[in-house]
């Protein structure tokens, strides 16, 4: 049996979006008009499938362009990318509910779909009428559902309106049912779209360690979200969809970064631009001037080893004298998470004071970090924490998985979490240890 899930090759969807309608001067060009229309509109849908790539015509809207990937069984491929890039409707194609304008897909086994609220129920159907006919879809024998019809049931919790017709359920009780059917069918591949988003936060939970148990068994998942913890826990592969093209593929972490990072206007060290968002106070009586991020031997990078120092320094201006001051630093993630903070009074729990002039400061960052990319946002506060001066987010770093010491790698697969924490361990005699 081949080890191929689904293959891509060369897929591209173009649509054709509707013009202006010229008004007609007369009711005789009205009337013909209108005769017209059928044939015209029969030639529009013949012509849209012989579109080529470079057509840039007005009325063509390319959804996708030259998209081409293949996914193994047991694989979890995330898509991720902004509105409008082009992931729903690859899962679509890959599904057979759209035809690509040109390309192919190539499906090996079985594939239960949970794009669109509602998609693959009839609403005139109960929930039960509705899991026996999309287990029929999927080739199982009513025996087979059988046995699965109290988990999908009790999964979705839907219990009181299982013979009810869907039409009358609302939106998320739609996506729990669909959801349970879906993954409790044993589909060898399964596609999931945003649509889980519909659904409350501890559904979504059930919904995450249910894919997670589907991945335990070696079944292929195709998981679209905006989540991106959710796509860097549960996927084991990504791929980046930006204007309908594939911009990157590759290991999950590094995919979810050039989405989150890629786009941002993040300042590279140097004087601070004048027009760099601040968070002030004082009307710039005292600001930050100018950082520069660097290692230890004064070379301004912005990528460090695992566990290698960093280095910032920083220019201050104080157009008066400031009394009490304090430098804090925050550092996060590219989801915005909050992971560590210190600050200039931490150790010796001192304030400082500036004379009006520019003064430089430095600070050694012992970052224990793992393989990832970072931000650090800086505040200038007064003993009570109010700001003079913070810039959010104004230098980010990447940290790789080898050491800079002893050329070592970070020994993990899959980076699950942010921050290593430092620990020390002890074990009784009786415990035989030796070197990874």
């Amino acid at each position: 049996m081949s080890d191929i899930a689904v293959k891509i090759t060369g897929i591209s969807k173009a649509y054709r979006i509707g013009q202006n309608v010229r008004e007609n001067d007369t009711f005789l060009a009205t009337l013909m008009s209108g005769i017209k229309a059928p044939l015209s509109n029969f030639r529009k849908l013949r012509n849209l499938s012989n579109i080529k790539e470079d057509d840039r015509s007005d009325d063509i809207i390319w959804a996708l362009r030259d998209v081409s990937d293949t996914i193994k069984h047991g694989e979890v491929l995330g898509i991720i990318g902004k509105n409008g890039a082009g992931k729903s409707t690859l899962l679509k194609v890959i599904s057979n509910i759209t035809e690509p304008t040109s390309g192919k897909v190539e499906i090996f086994g079985r594939v239960a779909s949970l794009l669109e609220v509602g998609t693959g129920f009839n609403p005139e159907l109960t929930g039960r009428e509705n899991i026996y006919l999309n287990g029929t879809i999927l080739g199982m024998t009513k025996k087979e559902v059988d046995s699965k019809f109290d988990e999908i049931v009790s999964f979705s919790g839907v219990n009181k309106f299982i013979d009810t017709p869907v039409k009358r359920y609302s939106s998320g009780m739609k996506v729990r049912l669909a959801f349970a059917v879906a993954a409790h069918l044993e589909p060898e591949i399964l596609i999931v779209d945003e649509v889980l988003a519909v659904g409350d936060a501890e559904f979504q939970k059930k919904c995450l360690g249910k894919m997670e148990s589907i991945t335990s068994e070696g079944r292929t998942i195709l998981f679209v979200s905006h989540n991106m913890s959710a796509i860097k826990n549960l996927c084991t592969r990504a791929i980046l969809l930006e204007g309908g093209r594939v911009k990157k593929e590759g290991e999950t972490s590094e995919v979810v970064n050039e989405y989150l990072t890629g786009s941002a206007d993040v300042f590279d060290g140097g004087v601070i631009p004048a027009d760099y968002p601040r968070i002030s106070r004082n009307k710039n009586q005292v600001y930050f001037r100018k950082f520069i991020l660097r290692d230890r031997n004064n070379n301004a990078v912005d990528y460090f080893s695992y566990h290698q120092e960093a280095y910032v320094d920083i220019e201050i201006e104080a157009l008066t004298d400031i009394e009490d001051a304090i430098i804090v630093i925050l550092m996060s993630s590219v989801n915005n998470e909050k992971l560590s903070f210190s600050s200039s009074n931490d150790q010796s729990n001192r304030l400082f004071s500036l004379s009006k002039g520019i003064h430089k400061i430095s600070v050694r960052i012992d970052q224990n970090f793992l393989p990832g990319r970072y931000f650090i946002t800086f505040s200038l506060v007064d003993r009570e924490g109010h700001p003079f001066d913070r810039l959010n987010n104004i230098l980010s770093f990447s940290v790789g998985s080898m050491r800079e010491s002893d050329g070592t790698y970070y020994r993990w697969g899959k980076v699950v979490a942010e921050v290593n924490t430092i620990t020390q361990w002890e074990f009784s005699k009786e415990v035989k240890v030796k070197n990874f």
